[in-house]
């Protein structure tokens, strides 16, 4: 069996397992202050002025790389990749008039550890944003994503 059938046979169910209907609230607080809450019970604080929560757009842009990272680590970690680190900085480019939606978004993740192959890591973004990044697969056709990344091969931490 390749190592690419092997990848394709070990990701077999994952994300099978969710909800085709998702659930929230959104309850408006004072002023322009909203506060989510998920079905599940967590909660996001939401303002157009940035001073008791963030703007729904940072939170579209933290949700992208959240997904993205969760799909990448997953894949990594399947590859045999002993990650130290992963962290995501991201910049996004929006429409200057309304609707001020993002028109690119410049992705660089930061990945640490052990066994890093540039091929993997390749192949563990593409296989994010073709088949099971939700976030990015929600988005505009037209937005331009592009990622890079930086390896730091290195000895990973012992977890507890």
């Amino acid at each position: 069996m390749s190592e690419k059938d092997e990848l394709e046979s070990s990701l077999s169910g994952y994300k099978e397992k969710v909800s085709p209907t998702v659930k929230a609230t959104l309850t408006w607080d004072k002023e322009l202050i909203f506060t989510g809450r998920t079905q599940e019970g967590y909660e996001i604080e939401f303002d157009a002025h940035v001073q008791w929560g963030c703007k729904p757009t940072d939170a579209l842009l933290l949700s992208l790389a959240g997904c993205m990272a969760i799909d990448v680590v997953s894949f990594l970690q399947k590859m045999r990749a002993e990650l130290a680190d992963f962290r995501v900085v991201l910049t996004g480019e929006r429409n200057p008039s309304p609707p001020q939606y993002f028109k690119a978004i410049d992705m660089t993740l930061y990945i640490g550890g052990r066994n890093l192959d540039p091929k993997k890591v390749e192949r563990a973004i593409s296989l994010s944003h073709e088949k099971y990044c939700s976030v990015y697969n929600s988005l505009r056709k037209d937005m331009d994503v592009r990622v890079k990344y930086i390896l730091d091969e290195r000895e990973p931490q012992k977890q507890i």
